[in-house]
């Protein structure tokens, strides 16, 4: 039964997050719901991953990003193995690509 509530408060979550139309929109929302270093683990695990994608290195993503090489293979493992695809799909639509590897 908790399980079923818990999922219910995420599905209105992602449902109010659906509304917001601009980034503004998205910061201010954001600001609310979140203390400063939960958008910080956030946005770092964004830019950790589109790094991933774009296949740079762990200490290129260390450096640029202050993350640790821990949260850099739980991005890389959500990536590659065991993620859902949402990482996928976000970069597909804002046009980020895998570069080849060298």
């Amino acid at each position: 039964m908790r399980e079923k509530l818990e999922l219910e408060n995420l599905d209105e979550l992602y449902e109010a997050v659906l509304t917001l139309e601009t980034v503004e929109e998205c910061r201010l929302f954001f600001r609310d719901i979140c203390t400063i270093p939960e958008l910080k683990a956030l946005s770092q695990r964004f830019k950790v991953a589109k790094m991933l994608t774009e296949k740079h290195v762990y200490n290129d993503i260390v450096a640029q990003t202050g993350a640790s090489t821990a949260t850099i293979s739980r991005v890389n493992r959500s990536l590659s193995y065991d993620g859902s695809g949402g990482y996928n799909i976000v970069f597909e639509r804002l046009g980020v690509e895998a570069k080849d590897e060298e």
